[in-house]
């Protein structure tokens, strides 16, 4: 199949399956016109991938998972390596949550008083 079937069956982009590609996550081969050729394993494929890219997973962390992007990743048992992958990224995530959680914190604090120094509809107050 080409490349706009492939995305039309699993959602993708084209623009994102060639990225898929150059990551190694997916491959094709080249017809003779240079349109990329699909075999049907490339739709579980894609549809792993964008499985683990909605968990929270980078490509490069979707990589650990390439010997089993063939079947289904999302009933799958975890391997001790995909277990590691999930525990890093999830690391990763509360840290980023922590560090805007704070920063809302820091801006609510600025506002709270700011308000004090403001009149309700208006400019600040002298």
């Amino acid at each position: 199949m080409r490349i706009g079937e492939l995305a039309r069956r699993t959602g993708a982009t084209p623009r994102a399956l060639r990225h898929y590609e150059e990551h190694g996550l997916i491959d094709s081969c080249r017809a003779a016109n240079g349109y990329r050729h699909y075999d049907e394993r490339a739709v579980v494929r894609v549809r792993n991938v964008r499985h683990l890219l909605a968990a929270g997973l980078t490509l490069d962390d979707v990589r650990v998972f390439l010997p089993c992007l063939d079947g289904d990743v999302a009933t799958a048992a975890p391997s001790p390596a995909g277990i590691r992958v999930g525990r890093e990224r999830l690391a990763v995530l509360d840290a980023r949550i922590a560090a805007q959680a704070a920063i809302r914190d820091r801006l609510a604090a600025v506002l709270h008083t700011a308000a004090g120094s403001v009149a309700p509809d208006g400019p600040p107050r002298p």
